[in-house]
Order: structure tokens, then sequence, then C-alpha cells
């Protein structure tokens, strides 16, 4: 199990986790609103009858004082009084203004008739008069506050989930940086020794000595791998190059330390011009097109592409190989990601910084599937 398998336990754990809590938040809050519903409705039917009790009475001076404590008592809960016509008797707790108290009456009757909170309350001698009420504004304050509450809670994960994602990509760019400078310091001094010792072999042997030749390739190759590295964590030199110079010149390096099993196929426009770093991009190239060949096990095609767009100019390498699986099109350019076992997952994490770090453009996977093949899409300014 890899670290970005455990990556998508615990976001799926926490994602769960949110769920559960916003689930039972809603659970809670909305069973609380029910015995609150409840208790208003007691209230309700306790009140009704205090309205029968004293509209027969005709407010008689007898009238026990409770009767009038219990009207009184209601200031949350709004309720109109009518008759059988509906003709509104009474209201409370109701806030309209003189100008607009008979539409806005009405409306809030046709609105609590529809939610059938009624009393029916029996006068006597076929008489009857109908209270009708609607929830207090706690209820429905309350009805609102899981909704809110959650909506607060996920602002706060998604602005903490951004702050800790721009802290730690900031610390991760850091230790790259670090890490390539110091590479780079390490194999310089060793490749510095190699060239003096290069010198006084030439000194001793013939000229044209082949052995002398390609040990003078594989320094220099180390020289430019030196030059790469440097460039890691600092504000690169960009050229206005020909793109298909820059494609050429890497093919034709992996071309000599490749299986004469592996074919190179090459669909270019004529001319492209772009303005980059060639050392990094020829990087890029040989890190894509390396993890092509592992996927072909050394034997397969690998098709580059180069056309320019209308906004972009546009490189496919596409390879025959194992493909990668639609899960894990993102995954493969994380640090650490690796399908070889001893592989430390990092060609594919350089590739992605040097293309949107460094060149501003952008690299994905176009298209994939295990079996068939890969193809890597890299999309650069169109400057011209």
């Amino acid at each position: 199990m890899n670290i970005y398998t455990n990556k998508r336990r615990w976001k799926l754990f926490l994602l769960i986790s949110a769920v559960a809590i916003g689930v039972f938040t809603l659970w809670y809050t909305q069973n609380l609103v029910e015995q609150l519903k409840e208790n208003e409705r007691e209230r309700m039917a306790l009140w009704a009858d205090a309205m029968r009790e004293l509209t027969i009475t005709d407010n008689d001076p007898n009238t026990p004082s409770f009767v009038f404590e219990i009207i009184k008592n209601n200031t949350t809960i709004p309720v109109i009084l009518t008759d059988a016509n509906d003709t509104i008797l009474y209201y409370r707790n109701i806030n309209v203004s003189k100008q607009k108290e008979k539409k806005v009456l009405y409306r809030m009757l046709n609105k609590m008739k529809s939610d059938s909170s009624l009393f029916v309350i029996d006068l006597g001698k076929g008489e009857k008069q109908y209270l009708y009420y609607t929830d207090s504004i706690l209820i429905r304050r309350l009805s609102w506050f899981p909704i809110i509450q959650l909506l607060v809670v996920s602002v706060f994960i998604f602005v903490a989930y951004l702050a800790f994602s721009g802290a730690r990509k900031a610390e991760q760019d850091q230790v790259w940086a670090g890490m390539a400078k110091e590479t780079a310091h390490q194999l310089g001094t060793p490749t510095s020794s190699l060239l003096g010792w290069i010198d006084v072999l030439k000194l001793k042997m013939k000229d044209d000595d082949e052995m002398l030749s390609e040990m003078s390739k594989d320094i220099n190759r180390l020289q430019t791998i030196t030059d790469r590295f440097s460039k890691i964590g600092s504000n690169p030199e960009m050229k206005d190059v020909t793109l298909n110079d820059v494609i050429l010149n890497s093919i034709e390096y992996l071309k000599r330390r490749t299986s004469k099993k592996t074919e190179f196929v090459l669909n270019m426009e004529d001319d492209i011009h772009v303005k980059i770093n060639p050392v990094l991009f020829e990087w890029t190239l040989e890190n894509v097109c390396k993890n092509a060949i592992d996927a072909m096990d050394g034997e397969g095609k690998i098709e580059i592409s180069l056309k320019k767009g209308k906004e972009n100019v546009i490189v496919d390498i596409k390879d025959n190989g194992k493909g990668i699986a639609k899960s894990r099109h993102k995954t493969v350019f994380e640090p650490g990601f690796t399908t070889k076992k001893r592989g430390w997952g990092l060609g594919l994490s350089l590739t992605k910084r040097i293309i949107e770090q460094y060149h501003k453009g952008k690299i994905f996977v176009k298209d994939s599937e295990p079996g068939k093949g890969t193809t890597f899409r890299i999309l650069l300014k169109n400057e011209a």
C-alpha cells in the first residue's frame, strides 16, 4: 500500500465523518423542532380554549384571570382568528403596517390554511370560529440552524485546507530546490575532476581513441545533468528556439541508449518556434520517454507529434505499453508515485514542475487504457 492509497482512504474517512456529523446534526435538530412544534400545538390548544371562554363570557369581569393570562402570554406564535366566512376577527404576533394590513393578513391566512395548523372553536348554537397559527420565529430559525452551521463549517474546512495546501506546497518547493541544488553541488566536484583526468589520458593515448571519446561523452552528459539540477529552484533562462530541433536532439540521444526494439516515430509540423529552456525541456522529454520505454518493457513504438494550435503548441507522446488506469491519471505526477521496484517516483513529478512552474504550460495524461498504451500531452504557450 503506497502513500497515495492511504491519502485516498483518509480523504474518504474524513468525507464519511463529515457526512455522518451532518446527518446526525440534521436528525437531532429535526427531532428538537418536532418536539417544539408539539409543545406549541399544545399551547395553541390551550389558547383556543381560552379564546372560546372569553368569547362565550363576552369579556365578563367575572371571567377567571388565568384566561387573560393565557391569551396575553402568547408573544411568539403568529395566530389569526376568523369566523365561518373567513373574516379576520383577531390576529397576534404578526408585524404588518396599517396600509398593507388586509393584504398581508389574508396572504398569511392562506399560508396557514395550507399548513393545516387549525383549531375549530365551537361557540355553541352552530356558531364556530377558526384559529390558524404557524411556527414561531424560534422554530423557523432552529430549522435553518444545521444548514447554516454546516455551511460555516464547510467554509472553515475549505479555507483551512487551502492554507494547509499552500503551506505544504511552499515547503515542498523549498525541499525540491534544496535537494536539486545540493545534487548539482555534489555532482559538480567529481565531474570537474573527471574532466581533468580525461585531459591527462588524452596526452598519454591517441586522440581518436574510441574509449576516450565515449568517456568524454558520458562526462559531458554528467555536466548536462548537473546543469539541469542547478536550474531547479532558480529562474531558468528562456530562449526562443525551434522546438523541432530540441525534440530531435533528445530523441537522438535516447536512440543511442535504448534497445533497437524500441521504435521512435516523429510527426512534426515544420519550424515551430517557442520560448523555453532547452536543457530543462529535453529533460522533460527524456523523463516521459523513459517511462514509456519502461511501460513497454523496452519493446514497442513511441510516437511523438508536434503541432501548433491557436493558443498552444501541442506535443503528444504516445506509446503502446501497459497503460494507466483512469484513477491514476493525476496520481502519476505525485512525488513518490512509482510502479517500478527500484523507482523513486520523481521523474514525472519533476516533469510537471518543469512544464507548469517554469514554462507556464500544462502536462497531463490525454488518453490511456490498460493494455493499450498511454498518450501524454504537453501544452506550451504559443507566443508566435
